[in-house]
């Protein structure tokens, strides 16, 4: 296979100011924040089209697994609108797949259309569909094939295309879902709401929670949170993806105390409930189930053992300030690793 050098890359790029290429990669990075969630087992994908002079002309994003990839949203709505034979540029968040799967290959679709520059914002980890930037390097016609991470001033897109890929190269490289824990405290660092309440966050915080929820694709929670509190895990708040299939939701219950009522409501909200006995074996079960993200709701004993036991991929932490100020919202990723790669932070930056 032909390494894709930066110099052959080159040859024939018209000028074409980094803004232009920053500001599209917003727009491609975006349109697929919105899908997250809805995408498992397939990863979330956003494209761009741009005109030889950076103007924007259409916006695709993968909508779900079995549905026209990114690359195909974009061409396509470029096409109704009648300027797809003006497009020159393509920014891709993920290198464009190079096999036949449910849908043709993005590379070839690309390769056969006006666009003369491919952009990709992060290599695929998938072996079966790699190999998409030589496909497109090569051959007859060849494109200008640019990565991110070739230009020190896109690095910070280069971090969010990474982060957004997070959940699927999770899946794919290690057989387990990223895993994200969110914790809210009040102000003396306990996790229970005032009497009455379901909650203490304010609404910011709360909307932030729900779209974490709506991005995922399956909840964990202890036998502990639902006798105590009965809670839902339902996305309210902002709108939940449309057509969306039943979400597993796994439930560490040793000794079998989940009601059975509180099992048929949630299965009836749309969940696959699943009771697990052994938090070591959540991961690899998620994994197996196609989940690419999964985020933990629990409480404290659960959340210690997640912290004692490593199994976990970025930490949420919403602490909430009693006196009316904006709560204080922090990410951690595990073993110290650069924040901007968690895709929590995608959803503060570009969720809807």
């Amino acid at each position: 296979m032909t390494d894709v050098s930066s110099e052959t890359r080159r040859l024939k790029e018209p000028p074409l100011p980094l803004e232009a290429v920053r500001v599209g990669f917003q727009h491609a990075i975006k349109e697929a924040v919105q899908k997250m969630g809805a995408t498992a087992p397939n990863p979330a994908v956003g494209c761009a089209l741009l005109d030889g002079e950076g103007r924007l002309l259409a916006v695709g994003a993968h909508p779900a697994a079995g549905q026209p990839h990114a690359e195909v949203m974009a061409l396509e709505q470029a096409r109704q609108k009648a300027v797809l034979e003006r497009a020159r540029i393509a920014l891709v968040t993920l290198e464009p797949c190079n096999h036949h799967g449910r849908t043709p290959p993005c590379s070839e679709q690309l390769k056969n259309s006006p666009v003369q520059t491919v952009w990709i914002g992060t290599r695929d980890p998938n072996p079966q569909a790699m190999g998409g930037a030589e496909y497109l390097a090569e051959g007859e016609a060849p494109k200008n094939v640019r990565f991110l991470a070739d230009e020190p001033e896109l690095q910070p897109l280069a971090q969010e295309c990474k982060a957004l890929l997070a959940p699927f190269a999770s899946r794919v490289i290690r057989g387990r879902p990223w895993l994200t824990v969110k914790q809210a405290l009040d102000g003396r660092g306990g996790m229970l709401p005032p009497p009455g309440q379901k909650t203490f966050t304010s609404p910011t915080s709360l909307r932030l929670a729900h779209q974490l929820r709506r991005a995922c694709d399956a909840v964990v929670t202890g036998i502990g949170t639902v006798l105590a509190d009965d809670p839902s895990f339902t996305v309210r708040h902002v709108a939940d993806h449309e057509g969306r299939g039943p979400r597993p939701l796994i439930v560490l219950d040793r000794q079998g105390r989940m009601p059975m009522a509180w099992r048929q409501a949630r299965e009836a909200d749309g969940f696959h409930v699943e009771q697990c006995r052994d938090l070591a074996s959540v991961p690899a079960l998620l994994g197996q189930m196609g989940v690419n993200w999964a985020l933990i709701e629990a409480g404290p004993a659960l959340l210690k053992s997640v912290r004692e036991a490593d199994l976990w991929d970025d930490w949420l932490t919403i602490h909430h300030e009693e006196h009316g100020g904006d709560d204080q919202l922090s990410v951690t990723l595990r073993n110290g690793r650069d924040g901007n790669e968690s895709p929590v932070q995608l959803l503060r930056r570009y969720g809807d």
